[in-house]
């Protein structure tokens, strides 16, 4: 049985609206109040949350992010959390041997100006290593920069007393060994589904994909500045001359998998997307605590990860609002793709409209049950069942279900 919701939108994107009314006849709503389904910006998520608004959700509407999502999506909280987190584990863990261990997630990393002097402290202590500094809320490369020398930070210390948070920058060791394809710089784009926090329940999508850069890596001081050669993100690559428009300087994930099985062989590759699985995982128990578990929220993720020559991955950022622009026409399947699975299990078409319905199916001998599978989604992490699955991100081997 088909429900035919009102749903409202801040974006005009041709994979939501596609989605919402061709794919499912869902009816458009222009109220701010009378709707199920709100696909809205952080702005007026915060807005709507906002305890002034005196707005009050009913249990038949479902927003796209939680109130405080930048627990994890803005760059100075992500470093913030996960360091907090991995101290807490590593307590525990010297505790009892039989904790589970936290690998690495993120490459040395320092919030500026508040971390400063300490960040000076490590590059002095490694005077030959570059970093890489970013705005802690912006995107799509917006900013970005590479720095061997002290002194192209200082610069940037005389004004820092005058910035607001907003406008703080964190500055990570470079990872200067990164796995090539092509002689290519790449990193990877994982989407990533939480329709709970608490307990936290996540879905891996397997049909992401590696973004290259256009020109080949080099570690020459000379190209310190050429942004094609270091930063993957599309907005910037797209201006090259070399962009390829056709496939978008993008490959399917299960294409890289081969690639890893063929050079480094089948155990390798198995290992290294289990440690992006534990990544995704350790970092969303990371925030887990300090995040608005809201039940009208779900979360729809896009994760940046990079992977080092010795095949060690490494959280780049992750992403509360992925782009949903389809830069070619594979990429406007796969995005649909995306759309459609994960609305079927927020708002499941074959249950009426309540909260309490996200992620959940209906089995007729036990009831509501929690959705393993459905499409290219697979439930990667359940905590209420206690339960992690070793999934392979390989693109949909087995048959989508619809």
């Amino acid at each position: 049985m088909s429900h035919q919701y009102r749903w409202r939108t801040d974006f005009d994107k041709f994979v939501l609206t596609y989605n919402f009314e061709r794919r499912r006849g869902w009816r458009k709503s222009d109220s701010d109040e009378d709707w199920n389904f709100y696909w809205a910006n952080v702005h007026n998520v915060k807005q709507l949350f906002h305890p002034d608004s005196g707005t009050r959700l009913g249990d038949h509407q479902v927003v796209n992010h939680f109130p405080n999502h930048f627990e994890l999506t803005r760059k100075d909280t992500l470093v913030k959390n996960i360091k907090r987190y991995r101290r807490e584990m590593e307590r525990e863990s010297s505790a009892d041997p039989s904790k589970v261990k936290v690998p690495e997630i993120i490459p040395m990393t320092y919030v500026l100006p508040i971390d400063y002097s300490l960040f000076v402290e490590e590059f002095r202590r490694f005077s030959n290593q570059t970093w890489i500094m970013k705005p802690t809320a912006k995107a799509q490369g917006v900013g970005i920069f590479l720095i061997n020398k002290l002194s192209q930070v200082k610069k940037w210390a005389n004004r820092w007393s005058s910035l607001s948070a907003k406008d703080w920058y964190v500055v990570s060791r470079y990872v200067d060994n990164p796995l090539l394809i092509g002689g290519k710089k790449f990193d990877l784009r994982i989407y990533v589904l939480v329709v709970n926090y608490r307990p936290l329940r996540v879905y891996l999508y397997q049909m992401g994909f590696a973004r290259f850069c256009n020109e080949k890596y080099s570690s020459d001081l000379g190209d310190i500045d050429n942004q094609f050669i270091h930063l993957t993100n599309v907005a910037i690559q797209k201006k090259s001359e070399d962009y390829n428009r056709a496939h978008g300087g993008k490959w399917h994930l299960n294409n890289l998998r081969l690639f890893v099985e063929g050079i480094h062989g089948k155990e390798a590759s198995q290992r290294l997307f289990d440690e992006v699985n534990a990544i995704i995982i350790h970092s969303l128990k990371a925030c887990q605590n300090v995040m608005i578990n809201d039940k009208h929220c779900f979360e729809c993720y896009g994760y940046d990860l990079l992977i080092d020559s010795n095949l060690k991955p490494w959280l780049i950022e992750v992403n509360a609002s992925p782009s949903l622009t389809a830069t070619t026409h594979p990429d406007r399947i796969l995005k649909t793709g995306l759309i459609s699975d994960m609305l079927d299990i927020v708002m499941p078409p074959d249950l009426p409209p309540d909260v309490s319905h996200k992620g959940m199916r209906w089995d007729p001998e036990e009831g509501l049950v929690p959705v393993e599978k459905h499409g290219f989604f697979d439930l990667l992490y359940d905590e209420a069942a206690d339960t992690t699955a070793t999934l392979q991100p390989t693109g949909g081997r087995g048959k989508r279900r619809a």
